[in-house]
């Protein structure tokens, strides 16, 4: 189990490689419900790398405010890495960030389908000058137990993108 402590190590270790690289991010969230927001925001200083974020729970919050386009929605659903890439996408347009980042999934308790179970959660990552990377994974638990992991997973995904740019 992901606790605290953990992640607010991750936030720190993301903050000093932004701050190092002179880099800045936003994040567009959506099964964590900010949470990944707070946890980076627990950093002392996190201000100078950390632009905004943006919470959107519902499709209609996705369309409005990170234009993820409404036949995305239909298509593939809100869960979904194409899902996941628009909300970075709209994110990194909006925002003015050099880093973007966001999680939609199911969190629970109910919601899942055989198709895409409970716990299923989908990641993008974009940054300048680089193709948008997504990822689906599917975490066992409770819901706080599954948006903590997407937490741990969204910012260990920031570090690996962070360490990879070619700056």
């Amino acid at each position: 189990m992901t606790d605290d402590i953990d992640l607010t190590a991750l936030a720190e270790q993301l903050g000093q490689q932004l701050t190092q690289r002179k880099l800045t991010l936003t994040l567009a969230e959506s099964c964590t419900g900010g949470l990944c927001a707070e946890i980076i925001t627990r950093v002392a200083g996190s201000s100078v790398w950390f632009e905004c974020g943006f919470i959107t729970y519902s499709n209609q919050s996705k369309e409005m405010l990170l234009n993820v386009s409404s036949a995305t929605l239909s298509d593939f659903g809100a869960v979904s890495e194409e899902t996941a890439i628009e909300m970075a996408m709209g994110a990194f347009g909006v925002s003015g960030a050099s880093l973007s980042a966001a999680v939609t999934g199911i969190a629970g308790p109910t919601g899942g389908t055989e198709a895409k179970p409970l716990g299923t959660v989908c990641f993008a990552w974009i940054g300048l000058d680089c193709a948008p990377i997504s990822a689906t994974h599917h975490f066992i638990g409770n819901r706080q137990e599954i948006r903590q992991q997407s937490a741990k997973t969204l910012i260990e995904g920031l570090i690996t993108l962070t360490l990879s740019l070619d700056l």
